[in-house]
């Protein structure tokens, strides 16, 4: 992945604060370039969420840039033939692997429960000429993401970060994808990986290894035991 800031125009549709300053980062994606914005200094959000009276945890700014497991995935996946399914990734932050199955020809819907995300999500997603569907929902608050279940692909970038992620995600993942569909997660090595990639083969899912990205990221195709993808 290559990467170049510039300073960009000051977008409308943001909240106000750190959040609004802005730099625009160019990252080539498959051999093509995809233009993100993302808050210029994400300590300063941080510190003006732990100034407000009662900081909410979930809304920690970790998505206020770009990890190697996201830029992993949306490399995984920028070449894989999308045109017609439908995508759903959980966690979106900034957009980059949402708008990187859009422009694969997908039907994408990305959630993260961060507003301020989902924000900036649909902003890169109009940057880059697709279309999100982008909604702020918690995937341990599942109800809405199942009702508009099931997708044909599922992705997730670095989920696994807190214990308690790995009942309600291996619960959650198999009620997301139809019967012949599949979930693509990309992980930095957290220690929970091994216990979830445990459970869900102990549940009936089979398990791929699709790539090997930067700093230890790997990522793990997960279907049903029985199913035929190309």
């Amino acid at each position: 992945m290559d990467s170049q800031l510039h300073p960009p125009a000051a977008p409308p549709g943001l909240p106000a604060g750190a959040v609004s300053d802005v730099v625009e980062e160019t990252v080539v994606v498959g051999g093509r370039p995809l233009r993100l914005l993302r808050p210029r200094d994400g300590d300063a959000v941080l510190d003006e969420l732990l100034a407000e009276d009662d900081p909410d945890e979930d809304r920690l700014p970790f998505w206020t840039q770009l990890w190697p497991s996201g830029t992993a995935l949306a490399q995984a996946i920028a070449a894989r033939p999308l045109a017609g399914r439908r995508v759903l990734e959980l966690g979106c932050g900034l957009g980059l692997v949402g708008v990187t199955a859009a422009r694969a020809g997908a039907t994408v819907t990305v959630v993260d429960r961060s507003p301020e995300a989902i924000a900036f999500a649909t902003l890169n997603a109009e940057r880059n000429g697709v279309t999100l569907q982008a909604a702020v929902r918690a995937f341990d608050q599942p109800k809405r993401l199942l009702a508009e279940a099931p997708w044909d692909l599922v992705l997730a970038a670095d989920v696994l970060y807190e214990q308690r992620n790995v009942p309600v995600l291996l619960w959650l993942l198999p009620r997301l994808v139809g019967q012949d569909g599949e979930v693509w997660l990309a992980d930095p090595g957290r220690p929970m990986l091994s216990r979830f990639l445990a459970g869900a083969e102990a549940t009936g899912w089979r398990r791929e290894q699709v790539a090997a990205g930067p700093d230890t990221v790997t990522i793990s195709r997960l279907r049903r035991a029985g199913t035929r993808r190309p």
